[in-house]
């Protein structure tokens, strides 16, 4: 993990035990807003690009996304705990805006961790956009725009009102919030998600 914590590999072996509030998960003190239609729960995912746990985590979460319900939604949102994070927050918003992340959100996590090819500068995002056929020019209009930098802003109001203590880190429902350290792995804090997206749709 990544900022306050470090997150641990899966361990195999581990026992089964019932999820524990404070322990394993986190319930929120004040709910935070959700973008989710009605009748829709989010599951938001925490991360960031440069994280190793990040990378490593990202095709089980990609694989566990691919059996989701159709009343959850995930949503991702790039964490910044400090300054030098915020440009790859941009990269995200950027590549979103242009209705790429799908195609190239794994390859950013390439680009970094297989290839050496950082992207935490405004030059080296621009290189990463030419070397993946975007229109250079219209990338570097929208990471420096004003509707990318606000997206930036609420992303880490958003970590900070679920108390984000590093990544990756799952938010669910705008009630709860888990990682790899409180429930152990992250393969755990998957399951963990699983139990509280059960909780959400208990009647309140």
């Amino acid at each position: 993990m990544v900022a306050a914590g470090v997150l641990g590999f899966p361990l195999a072996g581990l026992a089964q035990r019932a999820w524990r509030d404070g322990q394993d998960y986190r319930t929120l003190g004040r709910p935070v807003p959700v973008e989710a239609p009605a009748g829709k729960i989010e599951v938001v995912e925490f991360f960031w690009y440069s994280c190793p746990h990040c990378n490593a985590f990202e095709p089980k979460l990609v694989a566990w996304a691919q059996r989701l319900p159709p009343d959850v939604v995930l949503r991702r949102v790039p964490a910044a705990f400090r300054d030098n994070m915020v440009p790859e927050q941009r990269l995200f918003y950027t590549l979103e805006a242009m209705g790429k992340i799908e195609q190239l959100h794994g390859k950013v996590y390439d680009s970094i961790h297989q290839r050496q090819e950082p992207v935490h500068q405004e030059n080296m995002a621009l290189a990463f956009a030419q070397k993946n056929g975007l229109d250079v020019a219209q990338f570097r209009e929208l990471y420096n725009s004003f509707g990318v930098q606000s997206k930036t802003r609420r992303a880490t109001q958003l970590q900070d009102a679920y108390q984000v203590d590093g990544v990756p880190a799952l938010g669910v429902a705008g009630r709860w919030y888990t990682d790899g350290e409180m429930a152990g792995n992250i393969d755990r804090a998957l399951q963990v998600v699983d139990f509280l997206l059960a909780e959400a749709r208990k009647p309140r």
